[in-house]
């Protein structure tokens, strides 16, 4: 079950709104910070053009719900810490000891938007939008429509993945998260080694999204890796080096209801992989 968030209340005076005028697809993900003295998992919760530079903070107001949970923990909302100009800096709600793995994460409250056609064209290559989208697109536009969408945003790091080691496995693989509305999680057991095969399932309300762009980026290089899922939603690409690593993904798809307007998710997941022994 995802917990209620509950946080401390902040003057902080910042928007998401701002966002939609931007030309990026403009992924939010969690960032690792050394844990608090009582050892509670501490992360940077911000926005940015790309991975791993964060540029925008993300205000309380817009947090629907978060959690951590732990090895032998149930999930706890994650609370607030402090306002910075690039994040919001959120810990998880119990101490997280330094032998269990945890997972933490995120759902924002969804944004309305409306946007230029060039804006669109910038936006639909930056998430590698799929042929099916762009023929939708190419036809409302040929009618004077423009992009109208509602977009929520999903996200999600683990975290201790080391501290996970079994040694019949190697460590357990990551388990999805009910009602976070859209997910990745890792099907590899952990933790990840340069080299090692990095296998992972993405899901929107719990069903498999097949046929979805998924791109690997690391905080060592600004160029990533597409790979597209498959009928049950998998996808295996090498972990090709020690490095923080983000995956992200959004799924576009048209609005119920509202034949001319698009309702999308974006995910990412934050991870780490170790190096070879």
């Amino acid at each position: 079950m995802t917990a209620r968030t509950h946080f401390k209340p902040t003057l902080l005076i910042a928007t998401l709104l701002a966002l939609s005028t931007t030309a990026s697809a403009h992924d939010s993900w969690f960032a690792p910070l050394p844990p608090t003295d009582r050892g509670e998992a501490v992360f940077a919760f911000g926005t940015g053009n790309q991975f791993p530079q964060q540029e925008i903070t993300i205000p309380l107001q817009q947090l629907r719900t978060t959690g951590c949970r732990s090895e032998g923990l149930r999930a706890t909302p994650m609370r607030w810490v402090a306002d910075t100009p690039t994040a919001v800096l959120l810990r998880s709600g119990r101490p997280v000891p330094p032998t269990a793995a945890a997972t933490c994460w995120a759902q924002l409250k969804p944004i309305d938007i409306e946007i230029d056609d060039a804006t669109v064209e910038i936006y639909l290559k930056e998430v590698n939008a799929p042929p099916a989208v762009r023929e939708r697109w190419a036809a409302l536009r040929a009618r004077g429509v423009r992009w109208q969408e509602t977009y929520t945003k999903h996200a999600r790091i683990e975290v201790n993945a080391a501290a996970g080691t079994q040694p019949a496995n190697g460590g357990a693989d990551s388990a999805a998260i009910d009602g976070l509305g859209m997910d990745i999680r890792i099907e590899s057991p952990q933790p990840l080694r340069a080299g090692d095969s990095l296998r992972v399932q993405v899901l929107r309300d719990g069903q498999a999204l097949a046929g979805l762009p998924v791109e690997l980026r690391s905080n060592t290089s600004p160029i990533g890796f597409w790979r597209t899922t498959d009928a049950e939603g998998r996808l295996q690409i090498t972990a090709p080096l020690a490095a923080q690593w983000l995956l992200r993904a959004t799924d576009i798809r048209p609005a119920d209801g509202q034949p001319e307007r698009w309702d999308s998710r974006f995910v990412t997941l934050a991870f780490e992989v170790l190096a070879r022994r």
